[in-house]
């Protein structure tokens, strides 16, 4: 199927196209809006905050970035979010943040950019920010 066929060609473990190298940025094979301005993930923080608002400011939330590369877009939105108390609370109580990532090269990078922890009870790839990072 075309699925099989994209997983393969993107998440091989010797041959995938994201297993291979770095390919983002100037050195990469291209550039995602978070790479070029943090105003991007700031933005997309704010939203998230005036959502959580929106539903009533529940006691617990939980962010998921699927395919987080070098988890810059988490980094900046999470920066955006850090002003708001609440939510921040809200994030920690409902499991955080959960970052989604078939490369275990680019969830080495998240890792560091974010001040990860590994969830040792769930799937490979899914991190969740560590209450100090907040």
């Amino acid at each position: 199927t075309v699925s099989e066929f994209m997983s393969l060609a993107l998440g091989h473990a010797k041959y995938g196209y994201y297993m291979r190298k770095d390919v983002f940025g100037a050195e990469g094979d291209f550039t995602t809006s978070p790479e070029i301005s943090q105003l991007f993930g700031e933005l997309i923080g704010i939203w998230c905050v005036a959502n959580w608002e929106s539903m009533g400011r529940p006691r617990k939330v939980r962010v998921v970035e699927l395919g987080p590369g070098r988890g810059t877009l988490m980094l900046d939105l999470l920066r955006a979010c850090s002003k708001f108390d609440d939510f921040v609370d809200a994030l920690i109580h409902g499991g955080g943040v959960q970052m989604v990532e078939t490369s275990p090269a680019l969830r080495r990078k998240q890792k560091l950019t974010l001040n990860c922890e590994d969830i040792k009870t769930q799937s490979k790839g899914h991190y969740k920010l560590d209450k100090s990072a907040s």
